[in-house]
Formats: C-alpha cells, sequence, structure tokens
C-alpha cells in the first residue's frame, strides 16, 4: 500500500479523519483512496472579476476552452452508426458523430458556404445536408454534393471536407478538445485517468439527465460543489448521516481536484448520538419515492454480526452490507469485495474544467457546467450513471430533461427523486445571491478557508495558468 502522509490534526476538523475511516473498513479500500495529496497554496485573497467580468469571459473563450480537453457526450446517447450529438461550448457548436468503424469524430458544425449550422439537434444521421442551399457531406466529413457546381468551380481541386476536432473515447465518454497538440487525455489528466478503472464506467448508461438555467457564473456554479461544509447552514438535514467536516479535499496536477465525503457517519457538528440514529436517519431519508434515483439505499432489516450501536463506524458497516447485497440483486455482479467507503462515500472529482465524474460502485453522479452568454448565468447539467445489469445490453441513454428557467429542480421530482432535487434546490437559494453579491463587494476581494476552500483556490489557480499563457503545455 501507497505511505499514507500523515496531516497534523490542527489543519483538520477535531475528530476521526478520513484515512481513520479507511483503517477502520471491513474491506481493503484501494490505495489511491488513502492517497492525501494537498498542494500547498497562498492564503491571499481571490478576486471577484473573473466572475462577473465581460473581459474575463471573452478571455476564457480565446484561452481557456480552445485548450482543454472537454466532456462532449456519453457513448450511450449514440451507441449506432449515425447517431450525431450537437454539443455547444462558449459560442461554438460541435457535431459529434458515430462512424462506423464504431469510432465518433467531431465536427465544427458550421457549413463550408454560408456558416449554418448543420444540425441544430442530435439525432441519426445519413448524411449532413444543409438547411440553407444543401451543401452535403457524408458522415466521415467528405464533401459528397454541391448544388449548382457550375457555380463552384474555384472549389474543384481546394480540400472541402469538414473540418474536426480531435476526439478521445474515455471511460464511455466522448472527450473532445480544438488544440490537437495537447497530450492524449489521459495524460493530460494525469494520475486520477486510472481511478475509473475499477468500476466499468464504460459499461455504464445514463439514467437520469436534467439540465438547468442557473443565475450566476458557471465557476461560481461549480465552485459550489467543490467543498461539503456549507452542508451545517445549506443541508441540515444531511447532518445525522454525512460526515461533511470529514471531507478529505486533495489536489493532484494542474486538472484534477477532489472531495471525499464520507457517508452512514454523524457529522462533527452533531453530538451525542450513536450509530443507531445515523440508521434511522439515513433511512428516512432514501426511502420512497428517491428508491429508484436517489444515491443512498436503506439498512437491512437483518442484524449485521458484530454491530454495535456505539461504535461510531456502526452504521457503515450496516449501511455498505445492505448496498452490497442490494446492488447484487439489481445488477448482478458480486460487490463483496468492494469497501465500505466504495459502496457508500460520495467522491466529488472535479475535471478541469467544468466536469465532475463521481467514482464508486453504486449510480454515481455527474455535474457539467456551461457558461452563459455573459458572465451572469450558466446551464447545469446532472447525470446519474447506472451500471449495466449483468448480461445485458447498455440501454440508450435516457432523454435530457430541461428544466424551465422558472421552475426549481423539485419540478423534476418524478425524475430525479424529491430529496435529491430538494438538494439541488437548498444549493441554487444561493447562488443568485452569490452573483449579485459579489457584484456588492466594496473591495472585490473574497477570502477563503486554507483547507476547505482549497479546492477553490487550486481551481482559480489552475484557471489563471491557462489566463496568463502558462497553459496549456502541448505533447
Amino acid at each position: 500500500m501507497n505511505e499514507i502522509k500523515k496531516v497534523s490534526a490542527e489543519d483538520r476538523c477535531p475528530g476521526m479523519s478520513y484515512t481513520e475511516m479507511l483503517e477502520g473498513d471491513t474491506r481493503t479500500p484501494p490505495d489511491y483512496l488513502f492517497e492525501e495529496t494537498v498542494l500547498e497554496m497562498p492564503d491571499d485573497p481571490l478576486p471577484v472579476e473573473p466572475y462577473i467580468s465581460e473581459d474575463f469571459a471573452k478571455l476564457e473563450r480565446e484561452k481557456l476552452w480552445p485548450n482543454v480537453w472537454m466532456f462532449a457526450a456519453r457513448e450511450d446517447e449514440m451507441p449506432d452508426p449515425g447517431d450525431t450529438v450537437v454539443y455547444e461550448i462558449a459560442g461554438k457548436s460541435f457535431l459529434l458523430i458515430r462512424q462506423k468503424d464504431g469510432g465518433v469524430k467531431a465536427f465544427y458544425n458550421a457549413c463550408l458556404h454560408r456558416g449554418r449550422k448543420l444540425r441544430t439537434e442530435g439525432g441519426n444521421s445519413i448524411q449532413l445536408r444543409c438547411p440553407f442551399h444543401g451543401f452535403t457531406w457524408r458522415n466521415d466529413g467528405t464533401l459528397k454534393e454541391i448544388p449548382s457546381e457550375w457555380d463552384f468551380k474555384h472549389l474543384k481541386d481546394k480540400n472541402m471536407c469538414l473540418p474536426e476536432a480531435r476526439v478521445e473515447l474515455w471511460q464511455g465518454f466522448v472527450i473532445v478538445t480544438e488544440n490537437h497538440d495537447l497530450p492524449d487525455f489521459r495524460t493530460w489528466l494525469g494520475p486520477a485517468a486510472s481511478h475509473y478503472e475499477r468500476y466499468d464506467f464504460e459499461n455504464r448508461y445514463t439514467g437520469m439527465w436534467v439540465q438547468k438555467r442557473i443565475p450566476a457564473n458557471w465557476k461560481a456554479t461549480a465552485e459550489a460543489f467543490m467543498e461539503a461544509w456549507h452542508s451545517i447552514t445549506t443541508h441540515p438535514q444531511l447532518l445525522p448521516f454525512l460526515g461533511d467536516a470529514n471531507t478529505r479535499y486533495d489536489h493532484i496536477g494542474d486538472h484534477f481536484n477532489r472531495a471525499i465525503t464520507p457517508s452512514g457517519v454523524l457529522s462533527p457538528h452533531m453530538k451525542g448520538k450513536d450509530s443507531d440514529y445515523v440508521l434511522e436517519k439515513m433511512n428516512e431519508f432514501s426511502g420512497g419515492a428517491d428508491a429508484d434515483t436517489n444515491r443512498r439505499f436503506a439498512a437491512s432489516d437483518e442484524p449485521v454480526e458484530g454491530y454495535e450501536p456505539a461504535d461510531p463506524l456502526g452504521a457503515r458497516k450496516v449501511l455498505a452490507e445492505a448496498g452490497r447485497q442490494g446492488f447484487a440483486e439489481q445488477y448482478g455482479y458480486d460487490y463483496s469485495d468492494a469497501s465500505d467507503s466504495e459502496i457508500l462515500d460520495n467522491f466529488t472529482y472535479n475535471i478541469f474544467p467544468n466536469f465532475a465524474p463521481w467514482i464508486g460502485f453504486l449510480p454515481t453522479l455527474v455535474y457539467r457546467w456551461l457558461p452563459g452568454d455573459t458572465p451572469d448565468w450558466c446551464i447545469m447539467e446532472i447525470r446519474l450513471l447506472f451500471p449495466t445489469p449483468k448480461g445485458e445490453e447498455r440501454p440508450r441513454a435516457v432523454e435530457m430533461t430541461y428544466i424551465p428557467d422558472d421552475e426549481p429542480f423539485s419540478w423534476a421530482a418524478d425524475i430525479m427523486g424529491p430529496q435529491l432535487a430538494n438538494v439541488f434546490d437548498q444549493d441554487m437559494s444561493n447562488l443568485p445571491h452569490v452573483q449579485t453579491g459579489m457584484k456588492s463587494m466594496k473591495e472585490g476581494m473574497m477570502e477563503l478557508g486554507h483547507y476547505q476552500d482549497s479546492r477553490v483556490r487550486h481551481f482559480q489557480t489552475t484557471l489563471k495558468k491557462y489566463i496568463d499563457g502558462e497553459l496549456p503545455k502541448t505533447a
């Protein structure tokens, strides 16, 4: 096992550390869950300009988005030859097409005649025919037909193939970049790429998918999900079974950071409750209409051998065993070697700049944040990726549900589950006022916590490297 970096208790919330929880696991967790990587960063205040300035948004469009790998689609959205997905980001549109050989190409979604988008929505394609004048390309991007060809003799010897962005397929995700000189995606991401291999992400499917317009900058919205300590005020209903202040924060390289928040334990902010209380509250949260979509699950009525209510990890052991049995029945796989942590915990993994695919054995959340055409709004996308049951063909992704701008997440409670929708509505109750509040700050500077806000600082540090031209580093 990799050497564990011991951290002074003075730098963390008093109480049991996440490493100590891993050491008390009923199974052996993977080494990468033990690895604690905290970069030394200053405590200087951060400016609010990047969140509210159109000039800064322009710099992002010029220096950031064309130079990073981006999550454009899941393969289960486009399983068959000719299937297309329209991916739009920062004012640009890309047309992804599944090829006959199983690969995916990403074309700049514009006709080379007058610039009209070739497609405005996904679907299966026999060919790409511009709706304006009828210029037509094959699905591989080669030119098929020019109407009134007699008037375009000057194009006879010119390359009229559709220009392409670069595409890689990774763990069922379709990843694209405009920069053809970047290292391959796994190298660009770094060691965290290997963390996904244990969970068969390539064979997962999108079983829940919603989008909503948020009246806040994409970075402010993303950063709301980079720390767990807002739970004490924003999500108090989670404290009986969520170790919010026990969360581990890690930074690995420029393009990855994570928060690991333990579940099935009492928040350090609560005192005088045992594991029976944790189980009771976890079951209350997990029951009823959320059974199919929630990331939680109820404990079995059968007692776990050796369970002691006074054991602070007792509820974790009960819930993890219930999860192993429940997942085995539901999906047909053997989870007997899965650690308690991999069954229970919240692995909020962030891939720079706007992509958060969680890991673990249970249905996993994926977030994506898409910038608006002004700094004051963005689109937040939430998916749940479900394991494909053993022996079955991976289902096609469900259709995306767009939540109306004047409706809360609870509008989609029948899709998301009421408890999960409520958690996101609690988050959204803050964000519009974060955006307007930043504009009201007299000095225009934010003071961050040293540890619990460290992922925000790490993210902003990498962003500044792109804006200042220190990144990208090419292959």
